[in-house]
C-alpha cells in the first residue's frame, strides 16, 4: 500500500487514521479493483465541495518542492494574475536550480477585457525579473474557461524537449484545473484526474501522470503564502472574494477625510489631499461603502458582517502611504484586489487590512 497514492491529491493511501491525508476506509479499499484510488478527502471535495483539514504544515509543502532542482526538467510556474505578487513563490530560483521556467498567468478572464494581453505579458516579465527570475517565456490563460491552453501547450512542447514537466505554484492559483486541461489535450483524457477545489492546500503530495512512454507531467503541492487574504477568511468569504467572471471596475470620488470600505475586509482612509478618484478592482460580490472618516470606526463596529461583508477572522491593521503627484499607482491588498489612484498632488492614505495580509503600492497595472 505504500506505493498506492490518491490520484486526486497525491497522498499515500492509508486506512488507519481518518484525520491524516490519504484515508480510505478499509472495506472500500478492499473492494476497489481500480488502481486509480481516490481518498475520502478528495471524494468529499469533488462531490460535496467539503474540505476536511489534514495535518500538513507549510514546511511539508516546501519540502516536497526541493527535489525539483535535482532533475533536468521544464518547470511551469503558474501564478494567479489577479494576485500576481501574492501568488509568487519566494526563492523560486532555489527550487528550480537552473531549470528553464515557463511563467503562466492564470485567471486572465477575470481582468477587464480592455487590458491588452501584450501589455500584461510585458508587465509580468518586468515583475518576474525584479524578483530574480528570467522566464524562458510568458503565457496567459484561463484554465477554467480553456482560454489560452493551446498556446501554453505549444510552449510546453517547444521547451520541454522530451523532459518531465513540473507544474508549481502557490495554493489556489488553479494548478489542478490547468493540469486537467493539459491532460485532455496531451493524453486525450475526457474526465478531470486531479482534484480541483477553491480551497488552499488541496494537493497534498507530488502527483506524477505519464505524458508519453518516457516522460510525465508532475503536479506539486501548492506553496502556502500566509499573507494572502484567502488564509484570513472563512470558506464562505473565500467564495465571495474569488472572482469567477470579469471584474467590473468601480470608481469613487473621495474628498479628504473620507473612507472607502472594501466589504468588512479592508478600508482606504483618504487622509490628506484634494478631490481624487479611487477605482476599485476586486470580485463583484464584495460590498463597497463610502463614508466620512470620522464615522468609520463606529460604522465598522455596528455593521461588520451586515452592510460591510464579508469580514476577516482577525482585526484590521493600519498601513500609511504617502503618494507622489502624477504617478498612477495601485494600492494592493494581497488576494482581495487593488485600488487605483492617480493623485494630482501629494496625498496621504491609510490602508487597513487583516493582520498578516500583505499590502503594498505598485505601478498601476491598468
Amino acid at each position: 500500500m505504500d506505493d498506492l497514492r490518491c490520484i486526486g491529491c497525491g497522498a499515500v493511501i492509508q486506512s488507519e487514521d481518518q484525520t491524516l491525508a490519504g484515508f480510505v476506509p478499509a472495506k472500500v479499499l478492499a473492494s476497489s479493483k481500480d488502481e486509480a484510488v481516490i481518498c475520502r478527502r478528495c471524494f468529499r471535495i469533488k462531490h460535496y465541495n467539503e474540505l476536511n483539514d489534514v495535518e500538513l504544515n507549510d514546511d511539508d509543502f516546501l519540502r516536497l518542492l526541493h527535489g525539483i532542482g535535482d532533475r533536468d526538467a521544464l518547470v511551469v510556474m503558474v501564478v494567479d494574475i489577479f494576485d500576481f505578487n501574492g501568488s509568487w513563490i519566494n526563492g523560486i530560483n532555489r527550487f528550480v536550480n537552473g531549470n528553464p521556467v515557463l511563467l503562466v498567468g492564470n485567471k486572465v478572464d477575470v481582468l477587464p477585457h480592455s487590458l491588452k494581453q501584450s501589455k500584461l505579458k510585458h508587465w509580468m516579465q518586468k515583475e518576474a525579473r525584479a524578483m530574480g527570475l528570467v522566464p524562458v517565456d510568458v503565457a496567459l490563460m484561463s484554465a477554467s474557461k480553456g482560454n489560452g491552453i493551446d498556446e501554453v501547450t505549444d510552449l510546453i512542447h517547444e521547451y520541454r524537449e522530451g523532459r518531465n514537466v513540473y507544474v508549481i505554484g502557490c495554493t489556489n492559483v488553479g494548478k489542478s484545473t490547468f493540469i486537467n486541461a493539459l491532460l485532455k489535450r496531451f493524453a486525450n483524457e475526457t474526465k478531470d484526474i486531479v482534484t480541483v477545489s477553491n480551497y488552499p492546500g488541496t494537493t497534498l503530495d507530488i502527483i506524477e501522470i505519464p505524458f508519453d512512454e518516457t516522460s510525465a507531467i508532475i503536479d506539486t503541492p501548492g506553496v502556502i503564502n500566509r499573507d494572502q487574504m484567502a488564509h484570513h477568511v472563512d470558506r464562505d468569504a473565500l467564495m465571495l472574494i474569488s472572482p469567477k467572471k470579469e471584474i467590473k471596475a468601480k470608481t469613487y470620488q473621495l474628498h479628504q477625510e473620507q473612507t472607502l470600505f472594501l466589504g468588512g475586509l479592508a478600508r482606504v482612509d483618504y487622509r490628506v489631499g484634494g478631490k481624487n478618484n479611487f477605482t476599485v478592482y476586486m470580485a463583484n460580490d464584495v460590498n463597497i461603502h463610502r463614508t466620512k472618516l470620522s464615522r468609520a470606526d463606529e460604522l465598522f463596529e455596528q455593521h461588520a458582517g451586515e452592510l460591510l461583508q464579508p469580514v476577516a477572522k482577525s482585526r484590521l491593521m493600519r498601513h500609511e502611504f504617502h503618494l507622489r503627484a502624477n504617478e498612477k499607482v495601485d494600492l494592493v491588498i494581497s488576494g482581495l484586489g487593488w485600488v487605483t489612484v492617480l493623485p494630482m498632488t501629494k496625498i496621504t492614505v491609510a490602508l487597513h487590512a487583516p493582520i498578516g495580509v500583505a499590502v503594498f503600492v505598485r505601478e498601476a497595472l491598468i
